[in-house]
C-alpha cells in the first residue's frame, strides 16, 4: 500500500491510481462525464478537471521533432502522408553536422528559427531521449507528446515504431 499522511487525512496512492483509471476507461467507452460520475460516486466537475489536467491537444497544426532515428525516411514518408505540417527528423550522423559544421552565430540563429517554427504548432510529437523531451518541452511552451527512445546521451540511430507515430498523429488529428 502506498499511504501518505496529509494533515489528519490518511490517503491510499493506489486507489486514487484506480479510480483515475476507471474514470479514463468509462470515459473512453463513451460514458458521459456525469454517467461516470454517478456510477463512482464522485463530482462531475472533477472528472472535468482531471481532462483538463492531462488534456494534450484539440486540434491544429501539428509538428515532429525527432533523433537520432535510424529509419528516418520511413518516418518523414509517414509524416508527408500524414499531413503533418511540421516536421525535423534527424540521425545521429546529421545531428552531429549539423552542430559541427556552423559557426556559433549561425547554430544559434538555426536554432531560434527551428524553435520558431516549432512553437506555431498547435502541438509537437517529440522523439528522443528523456532529456531532450524535457529540453523541447521548455523550449516551444506548447502541448508535447513525448516518444522516449531512450535515456541521454543517446550515440546511434533508433529505430522507432512507425505505427507508433501513425496513431499518434491520428490521435492528435481527430478533433480536426
Amino acid at each position: 500500500m502506498n499511504l501518505y499522511r496529509v494533515g489528519d487525512k490518511l490517503l491510499d496512492k493506489d486507489k486514487i491510481y484506480r479510480t483515475i483509471e476507471e474514470i479514463i476507461a468509462l470515459r473512453t467507452e463513451g460514458l458521459s462525464q456525469q454517467e461516470v460520475a454517478n456510477r463512482l460516486c464522485i463530482d462531475r466537475t472533477f472528472i472535468s478537471r482531471l481532462e483538463g489536467i492531462g488534456e494534450v491537444y484539440r486540434g491544429g497544426k501539428i509538428g515532429v521533432i525527432g533523433f537520432p532515428i535510424a529509419n528516418k525516411v520511413e518516418l518523414e514518408n509517414l509524416l508527408q502522408e500524414e499531413g503533418v505540417e511540421f516536421h525535423l527528423v534527424m540521425t545521429e550522423e546529421e545531428r552531429i553536422n549539423f552542430v559541427s559544421q556552423k559557426s556559433g552565430v549561425e547554430l544559434l540563429n538555426d536554432i531560434m528559427d527551428l524553435t520558431a517554427e516549432a512553437r506555431t504548432c498547435d502541438a509537437l510529437i517529440i522523439i528522443g531521449s528523456n532529456y531532450r523531451i524535457k529540453v523541447c518541452e521548455a523550449l516551444v511552451a506548447k502541448e508535447v507528446v513525448g516518444v522516449e527512445i531512450g535515456i541521454s546521451p543517446i550515440q546511434e540511430d533508433v529505430y522507432v515504431d512507425p505505427e507508433q507515430i501513425r496513431k499518434l498523429t491520428k490521435m492528435l488529428r481527430r478533433d480536426i
